[in-house]
């Protein structure tokens, strides 16, 4: 059974991961109402793995016995100065979730907790790629902020393929997809 403090936590991440999908759907409209069909469908993207990110959490409870504590959470912000700046928000809730988590591996491993820190573990990688692919699109956006087509090009070419499925990630609760 994970440790208490491990669970508390993890529970609150629930909310961070939520929230997280939640702000990531508001900067998808953001840019589908600014036609600009790439950063809206990226976003969208982001939002859906924020969303399996929690449902990730909540079966990891549910595989531990554990009844995980699905929260309310406060509204996203809505409105942008400009096309910039809600990339700077994904960037900055990147980097938060990244000390959240890197918070709850040492939880775990404080309270010997070893299953709960071997689960972190993979959301310790992504939250590395996730930093730094934010980092760059907000380069790109910085550089195009005038001519938002171009970052629109960029995403065509940089993600033509898209990313497959990682057989690494923990299962998500419901099979989320």
């Amino acid at each position: 059974m994970p440790a208490q403090p491990f669970v508390d936590k993890l529970n609150e991440q629930i909310a961070h991961e939520f929230a997280a999908h939640q702000q990531y759907v508001a900067l998808a409209v953001y840019y589908d109402a600014q036609t600009l069909p790439r950063l809206a469908e990226f976003f969208y993207a982001q939002a859906l793995e924020e969303r399996n990110h929690a449902m990730m959490m909540v079966g990891y409870l549910l595989d531990q016995d554990v009844a995980p504590v699905i929260p309310g959470i406060d509204g996203p912000q809505n409105t942008f100065a400009d096309i910039v700046e809600p990339v700077q928000v994904a960037l900055d809730q990147e980097k938060r979730v990244t000390s959240q988590i890197n918070a709850l591996a040492a939880i775990a491993r404080d309270n010997n907790d070893y299953a709960s820190e071997q689960f972190m573990q993979w959301f310790i990688k992504e939250q590395v790629e996730e930093v730094s692919s934010m980092s760059d699109l907000l380069n790109i956006v910085e550089r195009c902020r005038d001519e938002p087509l171009r970052a629109e090009d960029w995403l065509a070419r940089e993600n033509a393929g898209g990313e497959g499925a990682d057989p690494t990630a923990p299962a998500p609760a419901g099979g989320a997809v």
